[in-house]
């Protein structure tokens, strides 16, 4: 009688252990990677609206509760070596945050500074320290739908020394903010089986990740990105079926790839794959800690479509069989939840059967036909407009938030650095069709302004390729020089009907083809701005309002002439202001690289100064300054936008500020 009564509690207390270990584990259960959004060289290269509070919903509707958002963090800074937050990107990251807030879906921060064929460096702890630190005072008060992920993917650090750092970037965020959930992993690109060399941390509020891509030989065949290149493998089957294995491509004999597809027999299965996750489970258990893994996905151009799906949906069961929540890489793209090649339009192109194996709400799904445009719209206004993608090409920078005097409203499109061949691009999806505007006289519309003789580049439209075989992307355009505007720095406004362009050839397959007459305006694929001469060295162009409009009545606002003291991207100031949004206070900072007299004041936009920060002559490098929201008299200024001026004996900087309180 009495083993019975030991086994029965036994049970029980083995029964609370586990209902304890699954209860203790993340607010949310499941959801997507939201990447190619903020995973770019600097804040100006941010494609803000290639994402949008509705595709926020869309996410949710699906099912999920949580977006893991990748961020390259530390290239929105100032860079070594205060690494301060770009005020541009602080305010794009507030609006993700607050359409998350409005919609109640938890988003992880993902650090993303990330590079798989470079070594993450033993100094790493330097930057981590003073971009989280920021993030969490800026952050501290919102709500507990935010989580920090300190690094995604360390690598070729020992986890040890990794979990060390770690520790100090824990310390660093808890300085600051005690509140929000941190995301932590192992060194191995965030390898389950690195989870148990991690330290015990003593923080409670920590969530252990891990991502799972095994058996590797099958979700990342066709993968170019590995080393060797993974392009040539293609048809590894899961689970392994010896009738359909591929041979080793005859590149990739001899290397590490041929040894993974002879274990492949052992390794692709989903007894295998079960072990795997098994190691984050009972490091899970062990610790008595929460886990998650930030990322698992089937790469979608070599796969089989029926094993691929098969894979997520063992893989996503097992997860939640052991309490496991996930977000799987990725929403849109190579990985995607989206039909292979498709527009990926949320009520056209999503991968239904994907969808059932991840066990996602399934929306209705309704066939796509491009409809000839009956309006104009805008291409560039301060933003790439919605469905308008960025395909920029080349070695020149782009700054699509450049504050440099723009004519309409707060931002221009800045372009400088670029050689021959460079193009600013600009990619309809869908594809558009403009045969009903070309016929009807709508024009290409746009502000410009250049700030030397000489400057020449072409505008042109590429139609799309079709499968026929004489078919290529056809080019129709026209030339821009100084026979149509006059490059002396001031805003310029250019109008050319679409009528007017000429077909100017294509180039496909490294061979050059000449007009053929062939040229569909009901298929327009992107609008490009190109530099098919060498240019001058030096040479600058901005662009404000790009549209399509059959009215030719938009005017130059700002007259000013822009110098080279003007152009805040080549100011080494480097001026910010953090928060902005401003709600009660801020600090300034900005660099000096020589010893000067340094002004810093506070403008309205109509040009009175509320405020100077600093009047004197000062010492060079980093400097701060504190600003209480306040005038001169120590008055709270009214919500609204302000302009924060610095200038010194040799150079200018300033940028917008928006006050909220």
């Amino acid at each position: 009688m009495i083993r019975k009564e030991i086994k029965i509690l036994t049970i029980i207390i083995l029964t609370l252990f586990y209902s304890l270990a699954g209860s203790s584990q993340a607010p949310f259960s499941r959801g997507v990677n939201l990447t190619g959004w903020f995973q770019v060289n600097s804040p100006g290269q941010i494609q803000f609206t290639k994402f949008t509070k509705q595709d926020i919903a869309n996410i949710k509707s699906l099912g999920c509760d949580v977006i893991r958002l990748p961020i390259n963090m530390h290239s929105m800074t100032s860079g070594s070596p205060s690494y301060t937050l770009d005020p541009l990107y602080v305010s794009f990251l507030d609006s993700v945050i607050t359409w998350c807030e409005d919609l109640n879906i938890y988003l992880m921060i993902d650090n993303h500074t990330f590079d798989p064929n470079v070594d993450t460096s033993p100094d790493i702890g330097n930057i981590l320290v003073k971009v989280w630190s920021q993030t969490a005072t800026h952050l501290k008060d919102r709500s507990d739908y935010i989580l920090y992920e300190i690094l995604n993917e360390p690598h070729g650090i020992s986890t040890a020394a990794w979990g060390t750092i770690q520790s100090q970037v824990i310390t660093a965020i808890r300085e600051k903010d005690t509140r929000h959930t941190i995301v932590v992993g192992g060194s191995g690109y965030n390898s389950y089986s690195e989870l148990s060399i991690l330290p015990l941390y003593s923080d409670e509020n920590l969530l252990y990740t891990f991502h799972f891509y095994d058996p590797f030989m099958f979700t990342h065949q066709g993968a170019t990105w590995t080393v060797p290149s993974m392009e040539p493998l293609a048809g590894v089957p899961f689970p392994y079926n010896a009738v359909s294995m591929p041979v080793c491509p005859p590149s990739l004999r001899g290397t590490w790839i041929e040894s993974s597809l002879n274990n492949y027999p052992s390794e692709g299965t989903m007894n295998h794959v079960k072990q795997l996750i098994d190691i984050a489970v009972n490091f899970r258990n062990n610790r008595n800690v929460r886990i998650f893994c930030g990322e698992f996905g089937v790469y979608i151009p070599n796969s089989n479509t029926a094993d691929r799906n098969f894979w997520y949906e063992s893989v996503r069961q097992y997860f939640e069989e052991n309490n496991i929540p996930w977000t799987t890489w990725d929403y849109k793209g190579t990985f995607g939840l989206f039909n292979k090649n498709s527009n990926e339009l949320f009520g056209h192109d999503l991968n239904v059967y994907l969808l059932k194996a991840l066990n996602f709400n399934i929306p209705p799904q309704t066939p796509f036909s491009i409809k000839p445009d009956s309006a104009g719209f805008l291409i560039y206004s301060d933003y790439i407009e919605p469905q308008i993608y960025d395909v920029s090409s080349g070695s020149g920078k782009v700054n699509f938030y450049s504050g440099d005097m723009p004519n309409n409203d707060n931002y221009c499109l800045y372009w400088h650095g670029f050689s021959q061949y460079n193009s600013v691009g600009f990619d309809f999806n869908p594809d558009r069709d403009f045969s009903k505007l070309a016929e009807e006289g709508y024009a290409l519309d746009f502000m410009i302004r250049g700030n030397l003789s000489g400057i020449k580049f072409d505008l042109r439209f590429l139609d799309t390729k079709t499968t026929e075989p004489n078919d290529h992307p056809w080019r129709m355009g026209t030339t821009i020089d100084e026979t149509n505007v006059t490059w002396d720095r001031k805003w310029h406004h250019v109008n050319i009907p679409l009528s007017s362009l000429e077909e100017k050839g294509s180039w496909d397959n490294n061979t050059w083809y000449f007009p053929a007459g062939n040229f569909d305006w009901s298929a327009i694929d992107r609008f490009e701005i190109s530099m098919e001469d060498a240019g001058t060295a030096g040479e600058q162009i901005w662009f404000d309002n790009i549209h399509i409009t059959d009215q030719d009545t938009a005017t130059v606002r700002e007259f000013g002439e822009v110098g080279v003291e003007n152009v805040r991207d080549q100011s080494p100031l480097n001026l910010k202001v953090i928060p902005n949004p401003v709600i009660y206070s801020a600090t300034i900072s900005y660099t000096l690289p020589a010893e000067n007299h340094v002004s810093l004041s506070v403008y309205t936009l109509t040009g009175i100064k509320v405020c100077t920060l600093t009047d004197e002559i000062q010492e060079p490098g980093e400097k701060t300054v504190a600003w209480n929201g306040c005038n001169d008299n120590g008055t709270p200024l009214q919500k609204g936008i302000y302009i924060c001026n610095l200038t010194t004996g040799n150079f200018h900087d300033y940028c917008k500020i928006i006050k909220y309180q």
